[in-house]
């Protein structure tokens, strides 16, 4: 399946139905009257929330869509019928926004949600409308109105609790197939992951949660370099990242440079972003000779005040601990969002800070007809693959 978390659309409402200027004819009532009914309302175009998508590939390559017109009103006071609406169906946790004013028209995080993108034309009156006692013989009508034409962009945010970030090559896609059932390509080379990946984490009965395996980052990732900074904005709705280091890289660089590496890129991208909990994880413990020793001296360096793992993807050692570490902290955030406002507020207000400087940073990035060759880009750049496995 094809991975595609960015199209432009082009949205058509139906124009409404034209009202109609009749008189009733009848055997025996030479007085008959008006009666020309009105038209029927265009139809609308709406967004919907559908829980088993996780791309938006089926607007690759159709890209203009309109919903039915409505028909015109006929004589014996018959109404057009309404245009029938145009429903489009999209991922959960996907963001609409219109072209023209960068403006976000509403956000789909519920499986069922709907949203209304283009208002349908409103109906044209009949000649029956303007019946009065003055004026019995009327032959004013309206015509409906044409229906509301958007361009919008659709931006797919994969649901995650957990996002994986770190340097290429730092496990991070061994640590998700080891917490997961979910099969990510791995391989003894940089930028193995393309696309992000997508694991339920089961660790209990009734006890579970989502993490997302991100490609992996460089220096000068916030401006383009490597795969550059296109899939960062899938941590935007994520409530833990966990920074995956390898303590034996290949180019035998210090692993607190590549911590401060990745930190410096997340803020770059949106300070909020940086602010939320990240939890250190050192992976391939089992390539570590001394690893306690190396997992102070990398605290002490880089005057770490999180939680600190240390973890083998590979042989599955500190696995188990680090998920339920996991579960219990977002079973506990879950209960201070029930339980006290002010804590729910402030997370709400972090999540609009890091959604809002995400979008500013990719759009500061774009080039200017970036939108208006949608059509060619798309083609080669979303073309990808994406799994997303559930595990009982």
């Amino acid at each position: 399946m094809q991975f595609v978390d960015e199209v432009t659309i082009v949205v058509q409402a139906g124009k409404g139905g034209n009202g109609c200027l009749s008189f009733r004819r009848e055997k025996f009532v030479p007085k008959g009257g008006p009666d020309g009914g009105d038209g029927g309302d265009g139809g609308s175009v709406l967004l919907r929330a559908h829980g088993d998508l996780n791309t938006l590939a089926d607007y690759r390559y159709q890209r203009k869509f309109r919903a039915g017109t409505g028909e015109d009103g006929r004589g014996s006071n018959c109404s057009g019928r309404k245009g029938e609406d145009r429903v489009l169906d999209v991922p959960v946790g996907t963001t609409v926004v219109d072209c023209d004013t960068d403006e976000i028209l509403g956000d789909l995080t519920e499986a069922g949600q709907s949203l209304l993108v283009a208002q349908g034309g409103f109906h044209g009156l009949g000649n029956t409308r303007y019946k009065s006692s003055v004026n019995r013989a009327p032959r004013q009508t309206t015509s409906g109105s044409p229906g509301e034409a958007r361009e919008i962009r659709l931006e797919m945010k994969v649901l995650a609790d957990v996002g994986l970030v770190g340097l290429p090559n730092a496990g991070k896609s061994t640590l998700i197939r080891a917490m997961s059932a979910a099969k990510p390509r791995v391989a003894d080379y940089p930028f193995t992951t393309l696309v992000p990946n997508l694991g339920v984490v089961s660790v209990a009965a009734h006890q579970s949660f989502v993490v997302a395996d991100i490609p992996g980052l460089i220096e000068g990732a916030s401006e383009g370099a490597g795969l550059g900074i296109r899939f960062l904005r899938h941590l935007v709705r994520t409530r833990l990242l966990l920074h995956v280091v390898d303590p034996m890289p290949w180019d035998d660089a210090d692993p607190v440079d590549s911590v401060h590496t990745i930190t410096h890129e997340l803020e770059r991208f949106s300070p909020a972003l940086a602010e939320r909990e990240r939890w250190l994880v050192i992976n391939k413990s089992d390539s570590l000779p001394d690893a306690e020793e190396e997992v102070e001296r990398m605290r002490k360096a880089l005057d770490w005040q999180g939680p600190v793992f240390l973890v083998s993807a590979l042989s599955g050692d500190g696995i188990q601990a680090l998920s339920q570490a996991i579960m219990r902290w977002l079973e506990e955030r879950d209960e201070l969002e029930r339980d006290d406002p002010e804590f729910a507020r402030a997370e709400a207000e972090l999540r609009e800070r890091v959604d809002e400087e995400a979008r500013e940073h990719i759009q500061s990035l774009r080039s200017p007809r970036q939108d208006d060759d949608d059509d060619d880009d798309d083609d080669e750049d979303d073309d990808h693959d994406v799994e997303v496995v559930y595990v009982r």
